[in-house]
């Protein structure tokens, strides 16, 4: 949600993207759940004792007091919110929160409401650097809710041609789902997964279960 205060507006959003500009600014990409992606310029963010250096950290979530200046966004000021410190000292959790960045960066645009894209993405940054699930499932839960988000829901809960919930052994690029393995031999689009995939009908409980403090406003 934005709320406009005599010419700027407040905010909540995450740093996606960060790059130094002259001596001491950055130029942010951050996410937000109201404006989409938008670019933010940093008045020394560099600088050690600035007020800025927390809040325009790659993947510091915060609240953003910001002004338009043409087609580029200043941040005034910022409070943090979830700075996500284990991703900063665990290299490993840090390369999977960098693949699902730029997933994200890839499948959002400015100017769009982000909202349900925004939460998935803290609540999967937050399960990675405050638990010990294992990542390469937190990763898949990750893109198949980004997926239903996209509109391009799969159907996993039965075989979508006959409606069995036995056998399914096969997904469907052409229908976009289970089969079972009767129904595959008719559908050239079929590829044969195993039993350990057919997990993926409690994908969709991940979000349930996360905390629920991010975007609070």
């Amino acid at each position: 949600m934005v709320k406009k205060i005599m010419g700027t507006f407040k905010t909540n959003g995450i740093v996606i993207r960060e790059s130094n500009m002259g001596d001491y600014d950055k130029m942010l990409t951050m996410l937000t759940p109201g404006l989409g992606k938008i670019s933010c310029a940093a008045k020394g963010a560099r600088r050690a004792k600035s007020a800025l250096l927390a809040g325009s950290q790659f993947l510091c979530f915060g609240e953003y007091m910001l002004y338009q200046g043409g087609s580029t966004y200043h941040i005034n000021s910022c409070e943090t919110i979830e700075m996500f410190y284990h991703l900063r000292t665990d290299f490993e959790k840090l390369k999977y929160a960098s693949h699902i960045t730029k997933i994200i960066c890839d499948v959002t645009n400015e100017n769009e409401n982000s909202y349900k894209i925004l939460q998935l993405f803290l609540n999967t940054l937050y399960t990675i650097s405050e638990t010990d699930k294992n990542m390469d499932f937190v990763l898949a839960i990750f893109k198949i809710r980004l997926m239903c988000i996209l509109g391009f829901t799969p159907h996993i809960s039965s075989c979508k041609e006959c409606g069995s919930k036995e056998d399914l052994l096969y997904f469907s690029f052409r229908d976009s789902g289970f089969k079972c393995g009767i129904c595959a031999k008719f559908d050239k689009s079929v590829m044969q997964i195993s039993r350990s995939h057919q997990r993926c009908h409690f994908l969709y409980r991940f979000s349930t279960t996360q905390k629920t403090i991010f975007i609070s406003n």
